[in-house]
């Protein structure tokens, strides 16, 4: 079972206009209790991002002492957000979306690459926004029922051991999966455990497992 963004998204997108000011942002941010805004264009487009981050470079004190000839493109773009006023001036663009369908796993993966801790959910259609995803929305996902979990579980082994499968014993615990017995093939060992860890909510996985031929080739040396 795949979990997507839509089945751990919330349904309410907190967002600005591009002209709303600082003190708007930063009004609705409080309101609603969010560390972003997305930031949307008449038809409901996600344009962009406003972060605390964002609105925090108005403390730092080099955008007071003008900027240096010689800096970073990055350090620039940060000089000319923190003299911004309106949100469009603040939001970071382009923006990074998902939509419903995105595998909750690839969410996460992105917020990891970017460094984000939410992304708009948009319609795949329309491109407007139906939504947001956070980080502790995505940790929802090792929260599954433990039944359901040990059900997908089993029918993994049993897709990837096949008549194997009988022989081994499956022990879960806090989302943590210890399996022993014995298959047919050492190869067998690396695609079962591979296959585990991509179970959403599995933590980690402990191969006790023993094999009767082995068929992985060492490579050769030079």
């Amino acid at each position: 079972m795949v979990i997507k963004v839509e089945d751990v998204m919330g349904g309410v997108a907190v967002a600005v206009r591009p002209d709303t000011p600082f003190s708007g942002i930063i009004d609705a941010m409080r309101r609603f209790e969010v560390s972003a805004v997305a930031v949307l264009d008449a038809d409901g487009r996600p344009v962009g991002i406003v972060s605390e981050d964002d609105l925090l470079l108005k403390e730092t004190d080099t955008v007071r002492h003008g900027v240096p000839l010689f800096e970073s493109g990055r350090r620039r773009r940060e000089h000319r957000k923190a003299a911004g006023v309106t949100a469009a001036e603040l939001m970071t663009s382009p923006v990074i979306t998902v939509t419903p369908a995105t595998p909750a796993r690839e969410a996460a993966r992105l917020m990891h690459e970017r460094r984000i801790k939410q992304l708009p959910v948009v319609d795949p259609g329309t491109g407007r926004i139906t939504g947001t995803v956070h980080q502790h929305d995505l940790l929802r996902v090792f929260a599954r029922p433990p039944d359901e979990l040990h059900a997908e579980i089993e029918e993994v082994v049993r897709e990837q051991a096949g008549r194997d499968a009988g022989s081994l014993s499956i022990v879960v615990r806090d989302g943590a999966v210890t399996i022993g017995g014995t298959v047919g093939h050492r190869s067998q060992i690396t695609y079962l455990v591979e296959a585990l860890r991509a179970v959403e909510g599995v933590v980690a996985v402990t191969s006790e497992m023993t094999f009767i031929r082995d068929d992985v080739v060492a490579p050769p040396f030079y």
